[in-house]
């Protein structure tokens, strides 16, 4: 993988602009065939599982304060390639890694920015990390506070990819104060420098799924595989050893002199420092601005904003399910009855508010918005203007559940499929969708016949002065070709006309029809009598 600074559409959001195309194409058939005429907060329980599940993985380490790491035990499977030099074999380090000469004058003049990372990483704080550097490139550097167990992986790869991805000017300092463990690894190696605390750690950032009861549990190889790497390369890009690196991510690497086999690695101060890993020790975040010759320097102390607050909240895994639950509900109901009311207005809204929470923090994007808006119109096509349910319904659906599952992936496609969060974000939205199908076809059972009811079911079936008081006596008999009638309720297609005293449900050509509107039978078979609007 590259780190040099993207100068194009990643790979991910060239798919996503293929599918947005591809959706506009389908739109297009969709409309052509019309024209016929027949989905930091305070820590939630998932939270408190992972922070629960990381703190299994580290309470089963042991420390070997001569060696300076820490390991898990686990089946050895492997050997790591030779492992590489500690530093630099001629004694020099890139320049970013070089601590600057002794300043007199303190850095006054210039600017430093203190970013806190702590607690359980998400992508609300992906988004804050973003306008953090973004909004400061002027500054002389960015200090990372950094004290957290870990977090979601794919906030962590947002992180380390706008650091990767910040100005050369603008020098990023990590401070492990004191733990930086799983994710909180990630993005330390992602900074040019990195000073740790007394009594610190750093590692244990094997990828982990969080069981039913909140314990650890194994994921597959590939997200281990994907993980390794990424660490890998990230301390490489930075000057540090990969093959402690990727020790920290797999069980399996051996590296002599450093770790066995089948321990996961995890360094304290001495074995973050004598390994390379860590520049420096530092006892407080005074003393790194010291030893950066910033500490006379104005200190800008960045916290998240309101939106990116709310965004961490919007993007937890319950709200928004209960989000996209509740949107698509909405969408169904009003499918289903005569008008445009407040279910509509109440589903287009959770979507909204899921869209936009998704936005904030970049997991989702105008590719996916257009997706989504294109799957609705499809469906209002096919709903109110042919009759059936066919392609055009099927491209909207699809559409729709595209533009969640885009929106909950937060990787690249291809790499959001080779480790399988793909497929749960798909499992997530399936759910969503058959809880909102659920919901509806249990509301029409258990309501009573009441007035919402009766809007979302044409109950008012063909009477017995329908039929003309005859019984048995067929409707072509009693409703003649050209009769006119009085639309009582909707056409979209189907709903309800009267004839004189006889209230009939009767089905349109396919043409929406308001309430109130003068039709005219077209023809009847059987018990269906199809109509159009009188001209």
């Amino acid at each position: 993988m590259s780190f040099a600074p993207k100068t194009g559409p990643r790979p991910a959001r060239r798919w996503k602009l293929l599918l947005a195309y591809g959706a506009l194409a389908a739109l297009g058939f969709g409309l052509g065939t019309a024209a016929k005429p027949g989905e930091p907060a305070a820590p939630s329980g998932i939270e408190e599982r992972i922070r629960r599940a990381i703190e299994t993985v580290r309470s089963e380490s042991a420390v070997d304060p001569d060696a300076g790491v820490a390991v898990d035990a686990a089946a050895p499977r492997g050997v790591a390639p030779s492992p590489e030099p500690e530093g630099d074999p001629d004694g020099g380090l890139p320049d970013w890694r070089r601590l600057p000469a002794a300043d007199p004058a303190g850095g006054s003049g210039r600017a430093v920015v203190i970013v806190e990372i702590e607690d359980i990483i998400d992508m609300g704080l992906a988004a804050f990390v973003r306008r953090a550097i973004s909004s400061n490139q002027d500054a002389a550097a960015i200090v990372f506070d950094i004290n957290t167990p870990g977090g979601r992986v794919d906030a962590a790869t947002a992180i380390r990819d706008a650091i990767m991805d910040a100005p050369v000017a603008l020098r990023t300092v990590a401070f492990v104060n004191p733990r930086a463990i799983s994710a909180g690894a990630f993005i330390s190696l992602a900074c040019d420098l990195i000073f740790i605390a007394e009594g610190g750690s750093i590692g244990a950032a094997t990828p982990i799924a969080i069981g039913g009861g909140g314990e650890a549990e194994a994921v597959d190889e590939k997200m281990v595989s994907y993980f390794r790497t990424e660490m890998a390369t990230t301390a490489r890009a930075k000057g540090r050893r990969g093959d402690i690196a990727e020790a920290m991510v797999d069980a399996d690497i051996e590296i002599e002199g450093v770790t066995p086999a089948g321990k996961l690695l995890t360094l304290d101060t001495a074995g973050a420092l004598r390994h390379g890993i860590a520049d420096a020790r530092a006892a407080d975040l005074d003393d790194v601005l010291s030893k950066l010759a910033l500490g006379g320097a104005e200190r800008r102390v960045l916290g998240l904003n309101w939106a990116e607050e709310l965004a961490r909240i919007l993007t937890h895994p319950i709200l928004s399910g209960l989000l996209m639950s509740i949107g698509v509900l909405g969408i169904l109901i009003e499918l289903y009855q005569p008008g445009f009311g407040l279910p509509g207005i109440v589903g287009l809204t959770c979507l909204a508010v899921f869209f936009a929470g998704h936005l904030v923090v970049h997991m989702a994007g105008w590719e996916e918005l257009l997706l989504f808006a294109a799957g609705v119109i499809l469906l209002f096509v096919e709903v109110f203007v042919t009759p059936g349910f066919g392609v055009v319904g099927i491209l909207g659906v699809l559409l729709i559940v595209g533009s969640l599952v885009f929106s909950l992936s937060g990787m690249p496609l291809e790499v959001a499929f080779d480790t399988g969060l793909l497929t749960t974000a798909v499992s997530r939205v399936l759910i969503s969708l058959g809880g909102s199908i659920a919901l509806f076809f249990a509301a029409l059972a258990i309501l009573p016949r009441t007035r919402v009811r009766n809007r979302l079911v044409l109950s008012a079936a063909i009477d017995s002065t329908a039929a003309g008081g005859v019984e048995g006596e067929a409707l072509a008999e009693v409703l003649a070709q050209g009769l006119t009638g009085v639309a009582e309720s909707f056409l979209r297609p189907a709903g309800i006309a009267r004839f004189g005293e006889r209230r009939i449900d009767v089905v349109s050509e396919g043409d929406f029809i308001e309430q109130g509107a003068k039709v005219v039978i077209v023809r009847t078979a059987g018990n269906r009598v199809v109509v159009r609007e009188e001209r």
